[in-house]
């Protein structure tokens, strides 16, 4: 069976993974672009290590890292809220039939347009870190249930220094505090956001210690806060490092908090469920260097080298024998910044030979563009009979089949 492209997920009744689904899709003579492979089945595990390990914190989706209708569709299913950022973002969430009230408009500088919108639509939950965002709340958005957000960086993360841009140093944090009490708007939340990606064990402990210093500055101007958001940061590697952080910092700086905590964890879900296939259309070998020019880049799937601090492994689908040679992979774009990865051991390759990069579902698609007329890659999603199970009753609409299987019962529906 070959996976299709689409917005459909095919559920794989023979056990193959994606490196096979690669295989047979790349097997066809007429395929040369790039395209990813998703399996469902690793955002469903994700999740579930979420609620295992973090049962009393409500995740919010970061739609920003990967928007893939499927992903939204899926994570909603599961029980997801989510972190929106922009007008665009918010609609689309909406128009998958998710509540408002499952919204966070997580953007501490808004435009009036979106606030305006995020209005009409009933968002309410949003957050701030200024004086004069809150004068365009109160004009805009009065009513609002705001979080207000503090700068708490971490000591090292894949995307450091988010409080260059974002958040309020925690000891300024009243001046904020007075001036939505004498606006009579109402602070219902403190939010803070360590770092994307973050590597430091300490982080999430120190900045809960930060807010409980502002959520008792806000209890002694009368606000009733019911909300502590401890952002995103999360990988797959570090979480069970950082989740013992969250959990001792909690357990520490709000023991007797009756309110409720949530989270904004985006690649977590995402980064490993993604694989990305791509062709080596040109070459160029000289004594000092093998050069190969692939049908992706970083004006594509690989901006996240440039805006996400990425790191990739290029591994070739077929084996090679002799010698490794330091290997250079360009792009395919006429800019020679286009550049993926430089002095990489690889054996010699061919025109046609097909390279592969695992774990490439965070702030790749939604961050890629069709720079130089280059189409982004299409999506091939797949799911075990397993995931099947779990989500069939919940979201039957995303599933198709081949054919039915011997196990699929007479009367229930095959989508096509």
């Amino acid at each position: 069976m070959k996976i299709p492209a689409n917005n459909a997920v095919s559920v794989i009744q023979d056990g193959r993974n994606a490196w096979k689904i690669i295989e047979d899709i790349t097997s066809s003579p007429n395929q040369e672009d790039a395209f990813f492979v998703m399996n469902l089945k690793d955002i469903v595990k994700q999740y579930e290590a979420w609620v295992n390990t973090l049962p009393n914190i409500k995740p919010y989706y970061a739609v920003k890292c990967n928007d893939s209708e499927i992903v939204l569709k899926v994570l909603s299913a599961l029980g997801t809220n989510f972190d929106c950022a922009s007008k665009g973002e918010i609609g689309k969430v909406l128009s998958l039939g998710v509540k408002p009230e499952r919204i966070i408009y997580a953007n501490p500088v808004k435009q009036i347009s979106h606030l305006r919108y995020a209005k009409s639509v009933g968002v309410n939950l949003m957050t701030f870190d200024s004086c004069s965002e809150l004068y365009k709340i109160r004009e805009y958005h009065p009513y609002a249930k705001l979080v207000l957000r503090i700068c708490a960086d971490a000591a090292d993360s894949q995307c450091p220094a988010m409080g260059l841009k974002f958040g309020i140093a925690p000891h300024m944090a009243h001046t904020l505090i007075k001036l939505a009490s004498s606006l009579n708007l109402d602070i219902i939340g403190v939010s803070f956001h360590v770092g994307s990606g973050c590597r430091e064990n300490q982080a999430y402990k120190r900045a809960l210690d930060y807010a409980k210093d502002v959520y008792e500055q806000c209890r002694n101007y009368g606000f009733d806060i019911e909300l502590i958001d401890i952002g995103g940061g999360f990988t797959k590697e570090s979480f069970e490092n950082m989740s013992s952080s969250v959990l001792e910092g909690i357990c520490e700086h709000f023991p007797f908090f009756k309110g409720s905590f949530i989270a904004e964890p985006g690649r977590f879900f995402v980064t490993n469920a993604y694989t990305l296939a791509t062709r080596i259309h040109s070459k160029r070998i000289d004594k000092s260097s093998h050069m190969y020019y692939i049908n992706d880049g970083l004006y594509g799937s690989f901006n996240c080298l440039l805006f996400d601090k990425a790191e990739v492994l290029p591994i070739p689908l077929k084996k090679h024998s002799g010698p490794m040679h330091k290997s250079t992979i360009w792009g395919p774009t006429c800019d020679s910044l286009d550049l993926i990865t430089q002095n990489f051991p690889l054996p010699e390759m061919s025109l046609g030979d097909w390279i592969i990069f695992d774990n490439m579902g965070a702030y790749t698609i939604t961050t890629s563009t069709n720079f130089n007329g280059f189409e982004q890659p299409k999506v091939h999603h797949f799911a075990d009979k397993e995931t099947w199970d779990l989500l069939k009753d919940i979201i039957p609409d995303i599933f198709t089949f081949e054919t039915a299987p011997s196990w699929f019962k007479a009367n229930e529906k095959i989508i096509m």
